[in-house]
C-alpha cells in the first residue's frame, strides 16, 4: 500500500492575547534570550497534499508569513472571533492578488457573524478605491467539513462563558482556547498522536486553562505527544518544560510536527 498522506503542522505563534515579551514588562521571561519564549499571538498553519490551511489570523499574521515563508492559503479556519484570533485577515490581501482566487473562510455561526461585523468593509459590498480581502464566508456544525481530501471536526470548547472550537484532522487536535473541555467534545479526541492544549500559566484563570488542569486531559485522553500552547510570561520554556512529562512539551513559534493522516 502507498504511504499514508503527511500533515504538517507548523506554530506560527504559541503565545497569549498580548503576546510575549509582553509590553512594558521587564519580568524575568518577557527579558529571556531564550528564543522560545518570543511568543506571537496563536496560530498555526497546516500542509498536506501541497495545500496550506490557516487556524486564526492572529494580528502578527503578516509577520508570521513571511518568518515562515508562508507563500500562498487555501483556506482560513476561525476557533472564535476574540481579537486576537481575527485581527490578522485584513493581511491576507497578498495572496489573494497572487492567487487570483477568494479564499475560503470557516467558522462557527456566530463567529461569522462576529467577524462580518468586525470587518464590515470587506463584505458590504460597497464600492471602494481601496482593496480589501476577498474571504468566502462558510459555517460549520459540529458534524464537520472536509478539505482537499481531509476531514476536519469541530470541538466545540467552553471558553469562561463562551464558546471557542478546536478541531481535529486525521490523528491531531488543535485546542487553543479552552476554560473546559465538555464531554461529548472528549469523546472526538481519542486515539491522538498529535494534541494542543491551551496551557496559559499555572495559576487559574477564568477563560484558559492552566498546565495542571490540562495534564489532567492528558492523563484522560493519552495523546502520544502533547503540545501546550497560548502561554503567558508566567512560563519560561526551559523551566516549564523541565516539570513537565517527557511526552508533554511546550509549543513555541517555528515548531513543526509531522503526522501521518492515515
Amino acid at each position: 500500500m502507498p504511504p499514508s498522506p503527511e500533515i504538517r503542522i507548523t506554530v506560527l505563534g504559541s503565545g497569549t492575547s498580548v503576546g510575549v515579551p509582553t509590553i512594558g514588562c521587564r519580568c524575568k521571561v518577557c527579558l529571556s534570550q531564550d528564543p522560545r519564549d518570543k511568543r506571537l499571538r496563536p496560530s498555526i498553519l497546516i500542509r498536506f497534499e501541497g495545500r496550506m490551511v490557516l487556524v486564526d489570523a492572529a494580528p502578527d499574521f503578516r509577520a508570521q508569513a513571511l518568518r515562515f515563508g508562508i507563500d500562498r492559503l487555501d483556506a482560513i479556519l476561525l476557533t472564535h472571533s476574540h481579537a486576537d484570533h481575527v485581527l490578522g485577515l485584513d493581511d491576507v490581501r497578498p495572496f489573494n492578488y497572487m492567487q487570483k482566487e477568494v479564499i475560503p473562510l470557516f467558522g462557527s455561526p456566530q463567529t461569522l457573524n462576529d467577524v462580518r461585523r468586525r470587518f464590515d468593509y470587506i463584505f458590504n459590498g460597497a464600492a471602494s478605491q481601496s482593496s480589501r480581502p476577498k474571504l468566502d464566508c462558510r459555517g460549520f456544525d459540529e458534524s464537520g467539513f472536509e478539505l482537499f481530501g481531509l476531514p476536519f471536526l469541530p470541538v466545540r470548547l467552553s471558553h469562561g462563558d463562551g464558546v471557542a472550537w478546536g478541531f481535529r484532522f486525521g490523528p491531531a487536535a488543535y485546542l487553543t482556547d479552552h476554560s473546559d473541555i465538555p464531554g461529548e467534545s472528549m469523546e472526538k479526541l481519542n486515539d491522538l498522536d498529535v494534541l494542543f492544549l491551551d496551557g496559559l500559566r499555572y495559576k487559574p484563570h477564568p477563560t484558559h486553562s492552566t498546565v495542571q488542569r490540562s495534564l489532567g486531559y492528558v492523563e484522560r485522553l493519552k495523546p502520544r505527544r502533547t503540545f501546550l500552547t497560548h502561554i503567558c510570561h508566567d512560563l519560561g520554556h526551559a523551566r516549564a518544560e523541565s516539570l513537565l512529562p517527557e511526552h508533554v512539551r511546550l509549543a513555541y513559534d517555528g515548531l513543526e510536527i509531522v503526522v501521518e493522516a492515515g
